[in-house]
């Protein structure tokens, strides 16, 4: 009745996948970060994010490096370039230096960007 039918191994765990990897507030990572599925800057990254799927900065988020994938919402700060291949969007506060490559582009009135901007579909 109370017997474990599974192994408590790490290997047995699996990332399902469309899973959300989160970078909390307060951490800083140095190095690149490759995604499958969506991904959540709320601290610092040091590095270049490759995403095939949606990627979020936080307000509190910071990332210098560039930035690719097929979505994203920017809340916090980006140095570096942006290219994703759906929807990018710059919401209020955020600040970006760099360029952007997008096939759309969604700008709140207080957001800041610092670069070229390129439209066209990917």
């Amino acid at each position: 009745m109370f017997n474990k039918s599974k192994s408590d191994s790490l290997d047995d765990i699996s990332t399902p996948s469309g899973s959300t990897s989160l970078i909390g507030a307060g951490t800083i990572l140095k190095g690149d970060i490759t995604s499958n599925g969506d991904i959540r800057i709320d601290g610092t990254l040091d590095g270049n994010i490759h995403c095939t799927a949606k990627v979020v900065i936080g307000a509190n988020g910071t990332v210098n490096g560039d930035v690719n994938g097929q979505q994203a919402d920017i809340m916090g700060k980006v140095t570096g370039s942006i290219k994703v291949k759906d929807l990018l969007q710059l919401k209020g506060g955020s600040m970006v230096a760099g360029n952007l490559h997008a096939s759309k582009l969604q700008t709140e009135p207080s957001a800041n960007f610092n670069g070229e901007c390129h439209m066209s579909i990917m």
